[in-house]
């Protein structure tokens, strides 16, 4: 695969982490877009660190400029309250993308919302319902604006998220047969994503992904 020029929104989350480490290690140039720089303690020739919130138009767009893929992360971490963070997200990153003619957006969202409710197993639909309809919500209506775009998007939906190692060994679909609580580790959700950035096949798709 040809190196690329990848900006990871959310990069000091977890996911965002193994976004830009592994990418790093393919011998792509990566961005990562943070709030807080002394939070990302990876140091590369091939890594930029631009410092900006998601609010801040001049700090996205320029941190979009010249790239070939925008990979977001985005999330609200441990926190059970969205602070409609991804409803306010969506709009700004696609207004920044088109402003810099940039097309290509991975976006992470997460197993249970939109139309992969419709499978999620009772434990973790009770979950969802009892504490996670906040974040769920909040996650729907950014997707609603990132579907109307005219983005080459792709929503990538992992089911609960570990720790775990990178194994290169999981399941991807539109739709899977899944049963107890289905999980997934950060590092197989980056690996998968950074492995098939340049596959048409996932563009305007939902992705579903667990072991």
């Amino acid at each position: 695969m040809a190196a690329k020029k990848i900006l990871v929104l959310g990069a000091t989350g977890g996911t965002g982490l193994q976004l830009v480490t592994q990418g790093l290690e393919q011998g792509h140039e990566v961005t990562a877009f943070v709030r807080n720089p002394r939070r990302l303690q990876t140091a590369h020739d091939h890594l930029r660190v631009i410092t900006g919130g998601i609010d801040d138009f001049e700090s996205l767009a320029a941190a979009a400029r010249a790239q070939d893929i925008v990979i977001s992360a985005l999330g609200v971490g441990n926190s059970l309250k969205s602070t409609g963070l991804i409803a306010r997200s969506v709009p700004a990153i696609v207004r920044a993308m088109e402003s810099q003619s940039v097309r290509r957006l991975i976006f992470i969202s997460a197993y249970g919302v939109g139309v992969t409710r419709r499978d999620v197993p009772l434990l973790p639909r009770i979950f969802i319902r009892l504490l996670l309809r906040d974040l769920y919500a909040d996650k729907e209506a950014g997707e609603i604006d990132l579907r109307r775009s005219g983005l080459d998007w792709t929503l990538v939906y992992p089911t609960s998220l570990t720790n775990g190692p990178r194994t290169g060994r999981y399941r991807i679909g539109e739709r899977l047969e899944l049963h107890g609580v289905p999980r997934i580790s950060r590092a197989d959700v980056a690996d998968f994503i950074l492995t098939h950035i340049e596959e048409s096949q996932y563009v305007k798709r939902n992705v579903l992904i667990s072991y």
